[in-house]
């Protein structure tokens, strides 16, 4: 017991040399290794999702990426967050204010609730960079921090070193996904 003591208090003076060290019991010792392990492993402290929510939360941002893949512009209009088809719709109006077009934003929201025009060209224009197949199809999904609320979708392009940090959201009791939340440079 006495050589894990000495060898937990040499650690510690070595990073907290002011620390009056023969104060720390082992059980002290343990606690701030602990503490340092949780903060530097935060995703070890995630509340796990059940695996019925974790299919619920996967078939979410599945069916989004699906919906993309076969155009389908209504149905990937209701698998978007709240605050992405606010976003849109703005930089939508932006655009086509610019234009010299006049629609209102509750137009456009229309609009891109039936599949319009102005939903046609923004997801034309949209899938002309972003092929949903590379989701789909070329990518490794896996469960990253899950709150009550909130979950991400870990996605790993196969020629990337990176994860892609989708994040969902639960509103009306459905997922969602938050493209503008995951992907906006705003943030």
């Amino acid at each position: 017991m006495t050589g894990v003591r000495a060898s937990g208090i040499s650690i510690l003076r070595r990073f907290f040399p002011s620390v009056p060290m023969k104060k720390f019991s082992p059980l002290t010792f343990f606690l701030v290794v602990a503490l340092l392990c949780c903060m530097a492993f935060p995703a070890v402290m995630r509340a796990a999702a059940d695996p019925k929510e974790e299919a619920e939360i996967l078939n979410a941002a599945e069916s989004l990426f699906l919906s993309m893949a076969k155009q389908d512009f209504p149905a990937v209009w209701r698998g978007l967050t709240a605050d992405t088809q606010r976003s849109t719709v703005r930089n939508v109006h932006k655009a086509v204010v610019k234009a010299g077009m006049t629609f209102s934003e509750e137009e456009i929201r229309a609009d891109f609730e039936k599949g319009g025009g102005l939903a046609l060209d923004y997801w034309g224009g949209y899938l002309s960079r972003f092929d949903p197949k590379t989701v789909l199809e070329e990518s490794r999904w896996t469960f990253g921090e899950f709150k009550k609320d909130r979950a991400e979708i870990l996605l790993r392009y196969q020629k990337s070193d990176y994860d892609a940090h989708l994040k969902m959201f639960r509103e009306g009791g459905l997922w969602k996904v938050g493209l503008d939340e995951t992907f906006s440079t705003r943030q």
